[in-house]
């Protein structure tokens, strides 16, 4: 009897180029997590196998790269320059087999910046920026960690104050949540303790008793520590 491999091939058509390929995905089965980060990076028992490098679908003939979430609409002229700055640079390349970290890490730099000629949500953005930063944290790479942390975080800031997570599945605790948590991660401890005092604030409305209590944990942590250094 044949044995189940971890990942299998889905056909996949590019919006742009209108051509057909396809791409690994990784069978739920073999996805084991192991815990949780405080901004929710999933930890997974096999690093091999981690669904996140597969989050990407990018078309080997024209290089135009989207996630699921991704929406099927494309502004006025946003086909254009896709075509004009992605496609024509495009050198062939095929994303669709078995990935190592080095090649997610490149498809999400080229679904970060589809997304940016596109105008996708900045709700969508942030979550393509923040498991970008997942990425370069199992590779123990800090400072480009760092570095996506806070452009996830600017881009979550955006969300908030234009609304556009409205509809998605995240919902405003969450939102608060994420805000202070990668906020207390790139050292703005201000703006740290402002958004996890807002998830508490929501407590009597809130269907996430499991975030409240995280943001309680950061603060109580957060407010420790700065008694800690005034001493």
């Amino acid at each position: 009897m044949q044995q189940l491999k971890p990942t299998y091939d889905k056909k996949c058509e590019c919006r742009v180029c209108k051509q057909s390929f396809t791409t690994k995905k990784l069978r739920s089965r073999f996805v084991k997590v192991a815990d949780y980060d405080s901004d929710f990076c999933p930890n997974y028992s096999d690093e091999s196998m981690n669904p996140l490098f597969y989050h990407i679908n990018t078309c080997p003939h024209c290089g135009y790269s989207e996630s699921e979430d991704f929406s099927p609409y494309f502004p006025p002229g946003a086909l254009d320059m896709i075509q004009s700055k992605v496609a024509s640079a495009w050198i062939p390349q095929d994303y669709g087999q078995d990935r190592s970290g080095i090649d997610a890490v490149n498809t999400y730099k080229l679904a970060i910046y589809c997304g940016t000629l596109k105008s996708e949500k900045h709700i969508i953005m942030a979550g393509l920026h923040v498991r970008l930063a997942w990425l370069y944290r199992s590779m123990k790479n800090d400072i480009q960690e760092q570095r996506f942390l806070k452009l996830s975080l600017k881009e979550y800031l955006e969300s908030y104050m234009s609304d556009d997570f409205k509809g998605s599945s995240i919902s405003e605790t969450r939102i608060f949540y994420l805000i202070g948590e990668l906020s207390r991660r790139t050292h703005q401890s201000e703006q740290a303790v402002k958004y996890f005092s807002k998830v508490i604030e929501l407590q009597t409305r809130s269907t996430e008793p499991k975030l409240i209590e995280m943001a309680r944990e950061r603060w109580y942590e957060m407010r420790q520590e700065q008694k800690t250094a005034a001493h």
